[in-house]
């Protein structure tokens, strides 16, 4: 299968995909006809010459539908054929130069052929723990045309957790630089797999003809119990994530967007596949500061800009020169609310800008956003579906929740994942059938729709702790704490931080002259983000009826005590 076309027509609210309240489906399969311009032929061959190329146009603009209504183009290509720019026109922005689409498919075809001649066997996992820098970019794109998948690590990420990721998704090769090659130690990298510190370059390979529903890439996330999970990504889900962000943010071939996320979180590396479908510019950025990125915004121009709570905390707290300011059209949040005080903050820096919040889950990438003319008025909803997305509010008994009555968030659509790489039992709690639907997935998270028609967010079911918009399994801070023996048992909170969103309080039984050797250890095997802000000692830790340790009593003795 070479092309998926979906069309869904329903759902909540009156986006693009919303017509009336009738469901309908439509799936067939196609073969684009090559589209060739000055040197370049894209279909079933490729051949590179120096002249500038013409890539395929733009094939998934609005176009009408009955009754006036919208939708989009619903065909799904291999993820490989996101470049969707002129061949002549920028497509990726570095520090020392600019790469056409010309030169970045160029670059892909010869990235997928190095990796090709490695001869992994179809669909093996590749994992990249890169900053970003060039091949960090086009791997995404160069691993999917070669028949792999893609597994993108946290950058910040330290070795135990990078050896934890290497050995659950199976990778055969490890693709990092010398610095971080230099911090693993033994047993760490399996003998099975190939550490690599520098790429090459191959014989051009074509795009891809892989069916759609192939997966393309495993992002991990932390789950409230355990380690981070794998989620299955196809090509199909990377593809429809692209196109509806391109779409509904407006995306047009004369952006220029900011790229400050990892490229290992779902957005950080939608923001690639969005820019480049829309024909646009995206300058990845590595910053230490938020001065590098009112720097970055003056030296690319940028037009779009996309950030997480903390990161606005911290822009809105610096001088931005007019240069900067009037080139931004667009800011987009995600990882974590915006408070009301952020909105009125954003608006006033930039007045001049659309102001998009947006929810979301790694399972399902992006659920829904809000209408940049909605936020003064509404600076508390999350929205309403994004298209391509089916968004339902349900009871626990699967029925559907009333206006104003809380519910689960849940997820249906095409940009659903496969699921939780090797561990079914967790793919069946979470990926469930849902009104209408035979798979979707069950956010774990509390909102409630309101009269108005737009969604709110009310709150988490789960405990996960969500800092600077990572997401945190409570678990994995519990285990690294207690592994040097300082502690005998241990429990994990989040609390309310105004700068990171919540900050991690560590409640320990133990000693507390350990503290210093606990903490020094936690720094060498722990990212910063999971650093603890608070360690509070006990002789012992309660426990309820059944045994176990009573966490909901250590957070009623959290709430009373200030912990900040």
């Amino acid at each position: 299968m070479f092309a998926t076309a979906l069309v869904r027509r329903g759902g909540l609210g009156n986006g693009p995909l919303a017509v009336g309240g009738q469901a309908v489906r439509a799936l067939a399969t196609q073969k684009p006809p090559p589209a060739c311009g000055r040197g370049v032929c894209w279909g079933d061959s490729y051949v590179h010459q120096s002249a500038p190329a013409k890539l395929p146009p733009l094939d998934f603009p609005l176009a009408p539908l009955v009754d006036g209504a919208m939708t989009l183009d619903p065909s799904a290509y291999p993820i490989d054929h996101v470049l969707r720019g002129a061949g002549d026109a920028p497509a990726l922005l570095e520090r020392d130069g600019t790469l056409s689409f010309a030169e970045v498919e160029e670059a892909v075809a010869r990235l997928a052929g190095w990796l090709a001649a490695q001869a992994f066997a179809p669909g093996e996992r590749v994992a990249t723990w890169l900053p970003k820098t060039r091949i960090a970019a086009l791997m995404p794109l160069a691993a999917a045309r070669a028949g792999l998948v893609h597994v993108p690590v946290n950058p910040l990420l330290k070795r135990a957790q990078v050896a934890h990721i290497l050995a659950d998704s199976g990778a055969a090769m490890l693709l990092t630089h010398a610095p971080r090659a230099a911090t693993l130690e033994e047993g760490d990298v399996a003998e099975s797999v190939r550490l690599v510190t520098e790429a090459g370059q191959g014989d051009a390979l074509p795009r891809s003809t892989t069916d759609v529903e192939a997966l393309a890439a495993l992002l991990y996330t932390s789950g409230s119990t355990g380690r981070p999970k794998g989620v299955m990504l196809s090509h199909a889900n990377l593809w429809y994530g692209a196109v509806a962000v391109a779409e509904y943010l407006r995306l047009t071939p004369e952006d220029r967007v900011l790229g400050v996320l990892p490229f290992s979180f779902d957005y950080g590396q939608n923001q690639l596949f969005s820019t480049w479908a829309a024909g646009a510019a995206v300058a990845p950025l590595d910053y230490l500061t938020p001065r590098d990125v009112v720097k970055a915004v003056v030296r690319h121009g940028a037009t779009t800009l996309a950030g997480v709570p903390p990161l606005w905390t911290q822009l809105l707290a610096i001088e931005w020169p007019a240069e900067a300011v009037s080139s931004i059209r667009r800011l987009t949040n995600s990882g974590g609310a915006l408070t009301p005080r952020m909105v009125r903050g954003l608006r006033a820096l930039f007045p001049a800008a659309d102001l998009y919040a947006m929810y979301g889950l790694t399972e399902a990438f992006r659920s829904t956003y809000l209408d940049p003319a909605l936020i003064d008025a509404h600076p508390d909803a999350i929205g309403r579906a994004i298209p391509f997305a089916e968004i339902m509010v349900l009871r626990p008994d699967g029925s559907r929740a009333a206006r104003g009555e809380p519910g689960e968030l849940v997820h249906a659509g095409p940009l659903v994942a496969q699921g939780y790489w090797q561990d079914p039992e967790r793919t069946a709690q979470r990926f469930r059938p849902a009104p209408g639907w035979t798979r979707a997935i069950w956010s774990g998270d509390t909102v409630v729709e309101g009269a108005d028609g737009l969604l709110r967010f009310v709150g988490r079911d789960d405990e996960m702790i969500k800092v600077a918009g990572n997401r945190i399994s409570p678990q994995e801070i519990e285990e690294a704490a207690l592994a040097g023996g300082e502690a005998r048992e241990a429990v994990a909170y989040g609390i309310a931080d105004p700068a990171q969103g919540q900050a991690i309080v560590l409640v320990l039984a133990g000693d507390p002259a350990g503290e210093a050797d606990l903490r020094a250890r936690l720094k060498r095997d722990l990212p910063n983000f999971m650093q603890p802000a608070r360690i509070i000692w006990h002789d012992e830790l309660p426990r309820n009826a059944n045994g176990k340790l009573d966490r909901a009593a250590l957070r009623r003795g959290l709430a009373d005590k200030d912990v900040t």
